[in-house]
């Protein structure tokens, strides 16, 4: 019985995945979108409003309305009229067929309805190969958010679950979604551990919202997905983290991509845009706090999930040059998607355009591209605050969270060996010697202890009291 469930699943893994991902391929491929006569032109913009480390290109932007400030000084320039029509594919797209020819069919029906579009690395894969299959190619033209260690997934289970390792998955009942990021990373960390992605546990291909509650329900022994839903679930108190992305050293990163036919036509308003997500960026960056304010009041999500995220040192940076090393880290996607059956070949270096983000830096595109975040610092965010609090090491920011008890809204640590950052009272605590050590998960807080004699895990309580 186990083994034909185990089957069934596989063979489900490949039509599901094509309902999952039709907006993902609507968002890239996208088509005319002109209304009237020529002189009125409606720009259509996809966006998926809770993959949090896309607001530069989205949620953000649609609040700060720059991009439609720099339309209106195209059409200065051009004499047209510019409208934006934002497209939130966050709350799905209607779905009637499941990855038969009928779901291609109308895949190709509704082409054309969206120019410019944010995703991530997996998805703009599959929407690169959608493109050319269809015709109607792609071009990633900038970056939103990235990890160069891969910390945009996790993989969580429910608090108090006796799972401690991978090897524990064996024959567990997983929620994914197929075809993405957070996918990439649990099929990669099988993988290292030793286990068949397929075959030696029970994936279930979901959509997050449904993961997280195949989690809660018990139907699902673990959950493995993108920001924000690791940590929103582990701020509500619903999951703990049981795999860091960051463990695996690769990069993840969600980008913009504009259907080449419109860029061909339409260049001013790719231009516009871009420049528009660089102000964004520079908004996420010198106000991170009201940053995360403005994105949650937009989605809904805890504005203290939104900056775990994308605060100051949070787990994405925003900044949209095209690096070498995320360029890089598609190609080694490639090859995943492939084995999954989800794609075919993709020509990676002719979907990567970096002409127009090029010409918006000018001279200076060369040091950004060059430019990484810094390590993560600690920090507290006090309540009534508009600002948060930062700190050199774990201990002292243990300090100060004892010392105001009560008033802390939320605080922020690094993962001591992969810096990925976390709720200082969801994380795992060490006490090594004199060194008070945080780690997301138990799996690497077990990791150190095996390997420094005398370290042991204290719960967090005792690392405030001992902190003092």
């Amino acid at each position: 019985m186990r083994h034909s469930t185990l089957k069934r699943t596989k063979r489900a893994i490949p039509l599901a995945a094509a309902a999952l991902l039709l907006p993902l391929a609507l968002t890239g491929c996208g088509g005319a979108a002109e209304a009237g006569d020529g002189k009125h032109v409606t720009v259509t913009v996809g966006y998926q409003s809770k993959t949090i480390n896309t607001v530069t290109a989205g949620t953000l932007l649609r609040s700060l309305g720059y991009f439609e400030r720099e339309l209106r000084a195209q059409g200065t320039r051009d004499g047209k009229t510019y409208k934006v029509d934002w497209q939130d594919y966050a709350t799905g797209a209607p779905i009637t067929a499941r990855g038969s020819p009928l779901a291609l069919k109308a895949l190709g029906e509704v082409a054309g309805k969206v120019d410019i579009g944010s995703m991530g690395d997996f998805p703009l894969l599959i929407n690169a190969a959608r493109g050319k299959q269809l015709h109607a190619p792609t071009r990633l033209v900038s970056v939103t958010g990235y990890n160069l260690r891969g910390a945009l997934n996790t993989i969580v289970t429910k608090p108090g679950s006796a799972l401690r390792s991978l090897s524990d998955l064996r024959g567990k009942n997983v929620s994914s979604s197929v075809g993405s990021a957070s996918d990439g990373t649990l099929v990669r960390a099988l993988q290292r551990a030793g286990i068949d992605p397929e075959q030696g546990v029970h994936k279930l291909n979901q959509q997050p919202a449904v993961g997280a509650s195949a989690l809660q329900s018990g139907s699902a022994d673990a959950l493995s997905q993108f920001v924000a839903w690791p940590g929103l679930l582990a701020f509500q108190g619903k999951a703990q983290a049981f795999y860091d992305g960051g463990a695996l050293g690769l990069p993840t990163f969600h980008g913009v991509t504009v259907r080449d036919a419109f860029a061909g036509q339409r260049p001013g308003v790719v231009k516009a845009f871009l420049a528009a997500q660089r102000d964004a960026t520079r908004y996420v960056q010198r106000h991170p706090v009201d940053a995360a304010e403005r994105v949650a009041r937009a989605t809904g999500l805890p504005a203290e999930v939104v900056y775990l995220c994308n605060g100051a040192g949070g787990i994405a940076t925003f900044d949209p040059t095209l690096k070498p090393q995320l360029i890089a880290a598609l190609k080694k996607d490639v090859p995943v998607l492939r084995a999954a059956r989800l794609t075919g070949p993709v020509d990676v270096d002719s979907f990567v355009n970096d002409r127009y983000i090029k010409a918006s830096y000018g001279s200076g595109y060369a040091k950004a591209v060059r430019s990484t975040a810094p390590p993560s610092a600690d920090e507290v965010w006090l309540r009534g605050e508009d600002r948060t609090h930062s700190f050199a090491d774990p201990a002292a920011l243990l300090r100060f969270v004892a010392a105001h008890r009560g008033s802390v809204r939320a605080a922020y640590v690094a993962d001591a060996t992969t810096g990925s950052r976390w709720f200082a009272d969801k994380a795992v605590w060490v006490r090594d010697g004199g060194r008070l050590l945080p780690f997301v998960t138990r799996a690497t807080a077990d990791a150190w202890t095996r390997k420094h004699a005398g370290a042991r895990t204290v719960d967090y309580a005792a690392a405030l009291e001992q902190a003092r």
